[in-house]
């Protein structure tokens, strides 16, 4: 399969590219630092400003899947830049007739026990919060829209650096939480449920989520 990564050199997107190039597809990754990423066989780099959705349409144009994991993080404007970002990848997607797009989606979204959501919780860390309204500002968007069709997945709360078990489950719109009441999942795993996703839809139009 011909999958395009955007921020494919990301804390989550490096992993889910390194998951597909295992699996055997041809990833074009696409980054604002293409220096950043090693070629390596079955990977084609395209440097490109995220913003510029002339010049992304033309890249997506006609792709299956779009896998989309670049975030805001080092931008002043954390949730302004990403929203603005990611109406440029929306327009592009559907522009160019995009069969699937799949998003890194945020965990703050996700509903407690009681309905209420794990972003509006008392004590929400300030420092996430900007990433955490503006990745539950895109699921609205994508499920507002009929035009694409697309799945978000949520990891779990804290999602860390690791290598993959293939031992996780996947839910829905709650939150996950193990016998201990910790929800975790490694970058490696979420990778996995994510390429399982793009290779047989279980999710479409959904918000998906996964922890241990």
């Amino acid at each position: 399969m011909e999958l395009v990564i955007l921020g494919a050199s990301g804390f989550i997107g490096s992993a889910i590219t390194a998951e597909a190039l295992s699996r055997g597809h041809q990833v074009t990754a696409v980054v604002s630092r293409p220096e950043r990423i090693v070629a390596q066989a079955g990977l084609t780099v395209v440097g490109l400003d995220i913003n510029d959705s002339a010049a992304l349409t033309r890249v997506l144009n006609g792709k299956a899947v779009v896998i989309s994991a670049f975030s805001g993080h080092a931008q002043q404007d954390v949730k302004g830049y990403y929203l603005t970002a990611f109406n440029s990848v929306l327009s592009a997607a559907t522009a160019g007739k995009v069969g699937r797009l799949l998003v890194v989606g945020g965990a703050a979204s996700l509903l407690l026990p009681d309905g209420s959501r794990l972003l509006d919780s008392p004590g929400f860390p300030a420092a996430y919060r900007p990433t955490a309204e503006g990745a539950a500002a895109v699921l609205q968007q994508l499920r507002e829209q009929s035009a694409l069709s697309w799945s978000f997945l949520s990891p779990a709360a804290e999602i860390f650096p690791g290598d993959k078990t293939g031992q996780y489950r996947l839910g829905l719109d709650h939150l996950l939480t193990d016998a201990a009441g910790k929800s975790r999942i490694s970058t490696g795993d979420y990778a996995v449920a994510m390429l399982e996703e793009a290779e047989q839809p279980q999710h479409v139009n959904q918000r998906f989520s996964i922890a241990y």
